[in-house]
């Protein structure tokens, strides 16, 4: 009896999923549809060269509405190919036609237009068939209970079956008992098959996808090359400006001490220990810059127990939570180490809060860390210089991502997923 109703509750919420689908799609797709092909034909005017980039950007607001709702509602997935805006594309009027021109120059707008074109039509009846039956089906128990009566000269067609009585609305009211049978059976089939509709269109498609990749690897192969580079110049310069400018000051001193020793041996004695110092304080440097490149414990003890260490040292409060069966490769295990880290130093530096807490786990071949604070909220990424974009294109090369949720008022979350196996 429990698996029954629940099976009715989910095909009802299925109906009402579809009739709303119905309409987003009669309405929603069909102005946009109309509006897109007249931005686009009034490109040669000039005119289209100012409107097709928020006409373009609604149609793209609208496909993502609908790729988050079939993951929901009934789990299919739908990739979004959309190429990124160029960082260097300028404001203004010069910056309306350069985004005009990368729009209609990528192909996912075609097949955004594509889809909108078949969402207004075929869509419409895909959606529309779950709540149909429903619909349908109610109607024939409502000519049972009299509607037949409003038509006394001519008999009401429910579907193929004339109504003029109690007697011969009987079949109707049966015929719509096996539709609601029908409905309650099949509508969240029916809903899931106009996903699918959807999908085949806005799908980029193998080829595409990994023309795509190349693309994406190619920039995060440059952007892996610059962040190699940068960090060679950040590790000569530490060296430089720290433990190689106090080793010299040890040098000096023990030269110093070399001719003191015998006329002025107490002198001798203070520069002694001021050399022990310095010495002191460059290993400090030296085992802080070896950590920086690599920290011990992230090599001898593994992920989980670097990040707990690195927890320590916060001036926050810092709960770590960690679930993995395994290690990821050195180099894995390397970049999410970092990636904890930056995120900690974005909380400690900006987000005002006084509380952290790191979730490490792996599963279906990701490794995920998460790092929450209870701060203020209002972090993003994507800003030059912004620390999150920075971990944004360091993962890119380990084909990791990078999802930020920061709400005004708190709190920031931080989770960052790379593909991976652990041993």
């Amino acid at each position: 009896m429990i698996g029954v109703r629940k099976r009715i509750r989910e095909s009802s919420r299925a109906a009402w999923r579809g009739a709303r689908l119905f309409v987003v799609s009669l309405a929603g797709s069909t102005t946009l549809f109309v509006f897109s092909v007249l931005s686009i034909a009034f490109v040669p005017l000039g005119v289209g060269l100012f409107t097709t980039p928020a006409v373009l950007d609604a149609v793209r607001r609208h496909a993502h509405r609908r790729r988050a709702w079939a993951a929901e509602w009934a789990g299919v997935r739908i990739p979004a190919a959309y190429r990124p805006l160029p960082p260097d594309v300028r404001r203004g009027v010069v910056g309306d036609v350069e985004r005009t021109v990368h729009l209609l120059k990528d192909p996912a707008t075609w097949r955004d237009l594509r889809w909108l074109l078949a969402d207004m039509t075929a869509g419409c009846v895909s959606a529309f068939l779950a709540p149909a039956l429903f619909l349908y089906g109610i109607e024939g128990f409502v000519v049972l209970a009299g509607l037949w009566a409003a038509f006394r000269h001519d008999p009401y067609w429910y579907g193929f079956i004339p109504v003029s009585g109690p007697l011969s609305a009987l079949p109707a009211a049966a015929c719509g008992a096996v539709l609601l049978v029908l409905g309650v059976r099949y509508a969240p089939a029916l809903l899931r098959g106009h996903f699918l509709l959807t999908r085949s269109l806005l799908d980029p498609g193998r080829d595409e996808e990994l023309a795509r990749r190349v693309e994406r690897l190619t920039e995060t192969r440059h952007d892996a090359v610059d962040a190699s580079a940068a960090e060679l110049r950040r590790i000569e310069r530490d060296l430089h400006d720290g433990a190689q400018a106090r080793l010299v000051a040890v040098g000096m001193d023990l030269g110093t001490i070399e001719a003191l020793v015998d006329k002025d041996p107490a002198r001798a004695k203070e520069l002694i220990g001021q050399a022990r110092r310095s010495s002191a304080d460059a290993l400090t440097e030296l085992r802080d810059l070896v950590r920086g490149i690599h920290p011990p414990v992230l090599a001898e003890r593994g992920l989980g127990d670097a990040v707990r260490a690195l927890a320590l040292r916060m001036p926050m409060e810092v709960e770590v939570e960690v679930a993995l069966p395994g290690r990821a490769g050195a180099p894995v295990e390397s970049a999410a180490y970092f990636a904890v880290s930056e995120a900690l130093a974005n909380a400690v530096k900006h987000s005002g809060g006084d509380r952290v807490w790191i979730d490490l786990s792996h599963s279906d071949g990701m490794l995920r860390a998460s790092v929450t604070d209870n701060g203020h909220g209002g972090a993003v990424t994507g800003g030059t210089g912004s620390g999150l974009s920075g971990l944004e294109r360091r993962l890119g090369t380990f084909d990791g991502v990078v999802a930020v949720s920061s709400p005004a008022g708190g709190p920031t979350m931080v989770t960052v997923e790379i593909p991976c196996a652990l041993s």
